[in-house]
C-alpha cells in the first residue's frame, strides 16, 4: 500500500471518480496529501486503482439515486467528521442525435445524473460544510465546453452543462454567509475514453468529419488542484482548460 503525505488534513469527495478525469484527479489529490473519497457505481474499478493508497475511501454509489448519496455522505462524516471541497464530477453522455430521435428515458438519464447528481450532491456537500466547524468549503462543478456551446445532436448532455452554469452560480450566491466557494471548471477534448472518438474523428457543425485536437487530462487534474488549493476568501468562478486547437472558439 502506498503510504501518502499524511501532513495535509484536507479532504474531498471526487464524483466519477473510476475512470478519466474523475480517476486523474483523484491521483493528484492523492499524491498531493489529501485524504480523497473517491466515487463511482462500479466498486470493482476503484478498488483496483485506489486499494493501493492508505488515503483513499472508496465508496459504490449512484449520483443519481438520492438515498445512496445521503447514506455516502454520512459515512464521510463518520469517518473524517468535515469536508473541505467536493469536485462534481461525474457525468455521462449518450449517442448523438437529432431532438425527435432521442428517447425520453435517454434524455432522463443523463440529466439525472449530469444534474440532478450534482444537485444531490451539492446539496449535501452545502449542509455538511455550513455545520461543521471551522465552517465552510469549497463546491467544483465540472462543466464541459459543452456549457457555452453544444455539439450536433447533444441536446441531453449541452443543457445538462448549462444547467450546471445556473447551479454553479446559485451555490456561489447562497454560499457566501457560510464560506462556501463554488467554481465551475469547463473542460474540453481531455483524453479519456469518452474522447478518443473525437480524435479518430467526429461530425462537425457543418456536417463533415474531423480529427480534434486532444490533451492529457493531468492538465485537468492540475487545473482542479489549482482552484481547491485557494483560500475561501478567493475564487476562480469559471475556468476553461482545453486542447489549444479544439473547435470551440469558433465552434460552429
Amino acid at each position: 500500500m502506498l503510504k501518502d503525505n499524511q501532513n495535509s488534513k484536507k479532504t474531498i469527495l471526487i464524483t466519477g471518480a473510476s475512470q478519466g478525469i474523475g480517476k486523474a484527479c483523484a491521483i493528484k489529490f492523492l499524491k498531493e496529501g489529501y485524504k480523497v473519497a473517491v466515487l463511482a457505481r462500479n466498486k470493482n474499478k476503484l478498488e483496483s486503482t485506489f486499494n493501493i493508497f492508505e488515503s483513499a475511501l472508496i465508496l459504490s454509489c449512484d449520483v443519481s439515486n438520492y438515498d445512496q448519496v445521503n447514506q455516502t455522505f454520512e459515512v464521510i462524516k463518520k469517518r473524517w467528521g468535515k469536508l473541505d471541497v467536493l469536485f462534481n464530477n461525474a457525468g455521462i453522455g449518450v449517442k448523438a442525435n437529432t431532438p425527435e430521435k432521442i428517447s425520453f428515458k435517454d434524455w432522463k438519464r443523463v440529466i439525472d445524473i449530469n444534474l440532478n447528481g450534482s444537485f444531490i450532491c451539492a446539496q449535501n456537500a452545502f449542509r455538511m460544510m455550513k455545520e461543521q466547524n471551522p465552517q465552510g468549503g469549497r463546491i467544483i462543478n465540472n462543466g464541459s465546453v459543452s456549457s457555452h456551446v453544444p455539439r450536433p445532436g447533444s441536446s441531453p448532455y449541452t443543457t445538462s452543462k448549462h444547467a450546471i452554469t445556473g447551479l454553479t452560480k446559485s451555490i456561489s450566491l447562497d454560499g457566501r454567509p457560510f464560506n462556501i466557494a463554488c467554481s465551475q471548471i469547463d473542460i474540453g477534448n481531455a483524453l479519456t475514453d469518452m474522447v478518443v472518438k473525437m480524435k479518430k474523428g467526429i461530425k462537425q457543425a457543418d456536417g463533415s468529419v474531423k480529427s480534434e485536437a486532444t490533451m492529457d487530462p493531468s492538465h485537468v487534474a492540475n487545473s482542479v488542484y489549482h482552484i481547491a488549493q485557494l483560500p475561501l476568501d478567493a475564487n476562480i468562478q469559471f475556468m476553461t482548460v482545453m486542447a489549444t486547437s479544439m473547435p470551440y472558439i469558433g465552434r460552429g
